[in-house]
């Protein structure tokens, strides 16, 4: 069977017969970001066990997580751009060049942001303005967090690679896998050796009793056998193996990669740096804000994921539909993608909505982190379905290569509105995390309606400007 062909089918697909397509890409992801969000919750409830200090000193630079993350998934984009445009031209030599081209990537990024994470970690809590009290805690936890820096950036880029071919399956079990080892390790390293009762019997429980840093332990082993086994996956893979490749730099295929990447990575950068300012404002607020900014960060998160698991689909069956020069099958997928995109987060909103009071009782017995991480929680809740739209916009126009206009309304969005905002409302105002979580609001209606009049001009296509000029 071809597989290329039943991941990417041609022109005579329509609108409807594009579902099967979008699920069969976007559940694996779904399902993955999923399994890393309970690892989350439930690295956030075993730490909130600890007290409300330790539940800051894991937070506290949590956005900075983003900020690396995002930059180093921005480098993916552009391979993932390249490739599955390759594949859908039947270019499949080229798709494995840059393959090749994408681990000496891995190698140079992965030992560069290793350095800088390990050098940096000391000073990072005082940049991002943590109670100073918890500051050593907060330090140590970003120290062993990021040590195996080289095996995160493999789990990024070489997953991204596998999706740009179609297979979203190997990432999502090479992440669940991870993600299950995370959660066993937490449970050993972050408490003290302890007695439980189970069926009227008394079982000894061994702990290393780390507390925050086994949480951190904990998850740099997962994220090293993680990247460990998506290389052996990528390696061993029949259509996008790097085996046999130059690992040696190759300007035809980086050119075109770092053309999509380099404006992507700069708007990731620059809102990921906005998250660290906003995060940092609302540290200032104190423990109770920041847990509960922490907390509530952690919920939403498990709500972005149909958002994002269709963003991954649409990128690649864009960057496809893009290769074989098929206008016909690009538009079938954005009039299948965008109602149904709309449709799940209007579902993911009102559960978050409904359940917003509960969800954060799962990692917090503080009355006050409660109340607070409750109300910002259902304001974002009724801002969900529009949030969607311009994440599945994007997601198209980073497989079709157009990323220079995402980076020009993220930055003025992130920069403009939420960041400003709430310099305003903390700084001068004297209000509180109420504000800032509405000025975040404020930030996703724009990039809301950005995105749709971009779309609905047509431009983000590339398809329909050579349409024009013929």
């Amino acid at each position: 069977m071809n597989l290329t062909k039943k991941r990417f089918p041609g022109s005579e697909q329509g609108t409807k017969e594009m579902l099967p397509v979008i699920f069969s890409l976007a559940w694996p992801t779904m399902l993955e970001q999923l399994m890393q969000t309970a690892v989350q919750y439930m690295d956030t409830g075993m730490v909130g066990v600890l007290g409300t200090s330790a539940t800051a000193a894991v937070g506290a630079t949590s956005t900075v997580n983003w900020l690396i993350g995002s930059t180093i998934s921005a480098i993916s984009v552009g391979f993932l751009a390249y490739i599955s445009q390759a594949m859908g031209a039947g270019r499949k030599e080229q798709a494995r060049k840059a393959s090749g081209q994408a681990v000496m990537t891995v190698l140079i990024v992965g030992i560069l942001f290793t350095l800088l994470t390990m050098g940096l970690s000391s000073k990072v809590p005082v940049w991002m303005q943590v109670d100073p009290s918890i500051r050593k805690m907060a330090a140590s936890y970003f120290l062993i967090l990021y040590s195996p820096m080289l095996f995160r950036t493999a789990n990024i880029i070489f997953g991204t690679v596998l999706r740009a071919v179609g297979d979203t399956k190997t990432p999502m079990q090479v992440g669940v896998a991870f993600n299950i080892i995370n959660i066993v390790l937490n449970f050993f390293l972050i408490y003290s050796t302890r007695t439980i009762s189970v069926c009227g019997k008394t079982l000894v429980i061994p702990g290393a009793g780390w507390g925050v840093q086994g949480a951190a332990a904990a998850s740099a082993i997962a994220y090293t056998i993680g990247g460990i086994a998506i290389t052996y996956k990528l390696w061993k893979h029949v259509e996008i193996s790097p085996k046999g490749q130059s690992f040696l730099p190759d300007a035809a295929v980086l050119r075109p990669c770092l053309k999509v990447a380099i404006p992507n990575m700069f708007q990731r950068f620059a809102t990921s740096l906005g998250y660290v300012a906003f995060a940092s404002m609302i540290n200032s607020l104190g423990e109770t804000a920041t847990a509960a900014h922490t907390i509530a960060n952690t919920v939403e998160s498990a709500f972005y994921i149909p958002g994002y698991g269709m963003q991954t689909a649409a990128a690649t069956l864009a960057g496809n539909a893009l290769g074989a020069n098929d206008n016909k099958k690009l538009n079938s997928l954005a009039k299948a993608i965008l109602p149904l995109e709309v449709g799940l987060m209007i579902i993911s909103g009102s559960l978050l909505f409904i359940f917003a009071p509960v969800l954060i009782r799962l990692f917090s017995s503080d009355i006050q982190v409660i109340r607070l991480g409750s109300t910002v929680l259902r304001m974002v809740a009724v801002s969900e379905p529009f949030y969607g739209v311009p994440i599945v916009i994007e997601g198209m126009m980073q497989g079709v290569g157009k990323t220079v206009t995402p980076f020009v309304f993220n930055v003025a969005g992130m920069w403009g509105v939420r960041i400003l905002g709430t310099f305003l409302c903390i700084h001068l105002l004297g209000m509180g995390l109420i504000s800032a979580w509405a000025c975040m609001i404020g930030h996703n209606m724009l990039l809301f309606v950005l995105f749709t009049m971009h779309y609905i001009s047509g431009k983000w296509n590339p398809m329909n400007k050579q349409k024009a000029q013929a």
